[in-house]
């Protein structure tokens, strides 16, 4: 089976079975019924994608109350470390955070369920992300965690005086002050 349970719940990398031959590679990326065969009935209703140098530490972002978003994310091009951080007050990973390396090579991805902050930082010289989601934008309801909150202790496998971020970004709160 292509997908794998992490420890916290919810949270499943799909490994998808690809097919290569002298002319390239085939995969099928996603098919709403495997997925719920799963346990993943997201229904997506938007793709996103960005382009991002090395460096580029996006996250970590989240949405909140009815516009919490569920993510299905991957990489087209180069190599990020995706990390997500369990932000449901109700869970008993609270506060865990979880990271896997997703790359143009490994066609790896993410079902990021609702009640996860996420985030990731390009490991390679360039990185095209992109990503499902089941929910609305509204910018009344994004929140954030700080990249380097010391409670969740990442490592974002990059000397941090290389991390490039939005100055929005340099000034999200820590964990324990985030919107619930």
């Amino acid at each position: 089976m292509p997908f794998h349970q992490t420890d916290i719940e919810g949270l499943i990398v799909f490994d998808p079975k690809v097919w290569g031959d002298d002319r390239g590679y085939f995969f099928e990326s996603y098919n709403a019924k495997i997925f719920a065969q799963a346990g993943i009935d997201a229904q997506f209703i938007q793709d996103n994608q960005a382009r991002s140098t090395k460096g580029v530490l996006r996250g970590l972002h989240y949405q909140t109350g009815d516009f919490a978003q569920a993510k299905l994310v991957r990489v087209l091009e180069g190599e990020v470390l995706d990390v997500v951080v369990d932000i449901r007050t109700d869970s008993t990973t609270y506060g865990q955070s979880f990271s896997v390396l997703l790359s143009s090579q490994n066609k790896k991805q993410l079902f990021v369920p609702r009640g996860f902050a996420h985030g990731y930082v390009v490991l390679s010289e360039t990185a095209e992300f992109f990503y499902k989601v089941d929910n609305w934008y509204a910018k009344e309801s994004e929140g954030g965690i700080r990249w380097d909150d010391p409670q969740l202790n990442i490592d974002w496998q990059m000397d941090h005086a290389q991390l490039q971020l939005s100055e929005k970004d340099k000034r999200l709160p820590f964990l324990g002050s985030h919107k619930k």
